[in-house]
């Protein structure tokens, strides 16, 4: 027989899962354990323009011209158009997009001698750099995968949701986990057209590789007086 505990604890923006799996497997107890790090962005930024030879967001001339406004050693990136579509939505070939490097897009790269669009990047920093208390919302579920996809936009739980304050106008955070397995999204191996505080979550099927999306819940970090 196996029993099966989990144990959460939040401390300081530090989110610890532990799942600790206690049974008789050729002799030996098995213990499991998954550490999750919630993540906080930077403000957006966009110092270039694509009219030379491409969108030249790099990390170094970025954080020269913004001093203190970017950390150490950013663990993630998002670029998106000034108009606001993803970078898979803009369908621009990127030379880099990477959060050691920035982001970069040459001109020369595009198929039929089309510009870049004209980007704007932000970062992912771990929790202390950005400060701030964090209080989280419920879960939220609008949309199921069975049509084009799994579609959860912030501006849509906003509008259905019980009372305008349950769900902060700009959210810091957003975690997207699966319905039936709580498995984080970023550990699914699928695409996705959005996935960030500002517009929400969208997975869209015709993106994947395999099979459709799996069906996604999501939350919001707000900050904890809104």
């Amino acid at each position: 027989m196996i029993w099966i505990f989990t144990l959460q604890y939040s401390l300081f923006y530090l989110q610890l899962s532990v799942a600790i799996v206690v049974g008789l497997v050729l002799g030996k107890f098995i213990c499991v354990v998954k550490v999750t790090v919630v993540r906080c962005w930077t403000d957006w930024f966009d110092r270039d323009d694509p009219s030379g030879s491409g969108d030249w967001e790099t990390l170094s001339s970025l954080r020269r011209q913004n001093p203190g406004k970017i950390c150490r050693n950013p663990t993630g990136i998002e670029a998106q158009t000034l108009s606001g579509l993803s970078l898979l939505a803009a369908g621009d070939v990127t030379y880099r997009n990477d959060p050691k490097t920035g982001f970069i897009c040459r001109n020369k790269d595009q198929p039929g001698r089309k510009m870049c669009n004209d980007f704007r990047v932000r970062f992912v920093c771990h929790p202390p750099f950005c400060g701030g208390e964090v209080c989280w919302t419920k879960w939220y579920d609008r949309d199921n995968p069975s049509g084009t996809g799994d579609w959860e936009q912030l501006s849509k739980q906003r509008q259905k949701a019980a009372s305008k304050d349950e769900i902060c106008e700009f959210p810091l955070y957003i975690e997207a986990v699966t319905i039936d397995t709580n498995t984080p999204a970023m550990n699914t191996g699928q695409k996705f057209f959005a996935y960030n505080p500002t517009d929400g979550f969208i997975c869209r099927n015709k993106d994947q590789r395999y099979g459709k999306c799996r069906d996604y819940k999501v939350r919001y970090g707000c900050p904890c007086n809104h």
